[in-house]
């Protein structure tokens, strides 16, 4: 049953301002100023363990940056860089590729090449790996490449820094929420932020519908009710 408020909370689209640093409040700043067209490096490598919110950064960088009137683009997976015109993309602003250690020999190609034409272009790379680039079993011109720029560790937010992260999350947008709330969610469903973060949002709509605060039995009648109900 405690699984229903996951299903209720859609995960909201990745921004900065949803994105809850923790330790990782200086690779936040500089994503930031690299999507306000700030960063003086061609290329930004994030890496950090899964979960750990680099592809909710590379998606945010993305979206900030097209808000600041640039050309960007997304790429979840190197291999998907093969159906886009390589002269086109070259001429972005801002180029973010997800899971490079993934990346096919065909693909570190293309991110090579993709490197220089944002080098000429004075355009930007900004990948993520779930390993540091001495580290990566890539050709050695593009590991090279990858680790000429900025290079951040992303670290994962343990549980007691994902209940005060979530807390002041939550002020930050208006409602309170106590410590054995965030507990609870963290005990009965899937931990990883985004799907946190959707879940204060649900519950702070059925909070404001019912005229309630949020508490554990609250959330607990909520949940027995769309039970009852399907």
């Amino acid at each position: 049953m405690e699984q229903l408020v996951f299903d209720l909370a859609p995960p909201e689209p990745p921004s900065f301002a949803n994105f809850l640093p923790g330790r990782n409040a200086e690779v936040l700043s500089a994503l930031a100023r690299l999507a306000a067209g700030e960063a003086t490096t061609t290329g930004v490598l994030v890496w950090g363990a899964p979960g750990a919110g680099k592809s909710h950064l590379l998606r945010a960088s993305v979206a900030a940056a097209s808000a600041h009137g640039a050309t960007a683009a997304y790429f979840a997976d190197p291999g998907t860089l093969a159906a886009t015109d390589a002269s086109t993309l070259g001429a972005h602003a801002l180029v973010a590729v997800d899971s490079v250690d993934t990346a096919s020999a065909d693909a570190q190609a293309r991110l090579f090449t993709l490197f220089n034409q944002l080098q000429a272009e004075g355009g930007h790379l900004l990948a993520a790996s779930c390993a540091p680039p001495a580290s990566l079993a890539l050709r050695e011109d593009l590991r090279s490449r990858l680790g000429w720029g900025l290079v951040h560790e992303l670290v994962s937010l343990a549980d007691e820094d994902k209940v005060a992260a979530l807390c002041a999350y939550a002020q930050r947008r208006g409602f309170a929420i106590p410590d054995d709330v965030v507990r609870y969610l963290l005990a009965h469903g899937r931990r990883d932020m985004p799907t946190l973060i959707g879940a204060l949002a649900a519950l702070d709509r059925h909070s404001l519908a019912v005229r309630r605060p949020i508490t554990v039995p609250m959330i607990r009648e909520w949940l027995q009710g769309d039970m009852n109900l399907r």
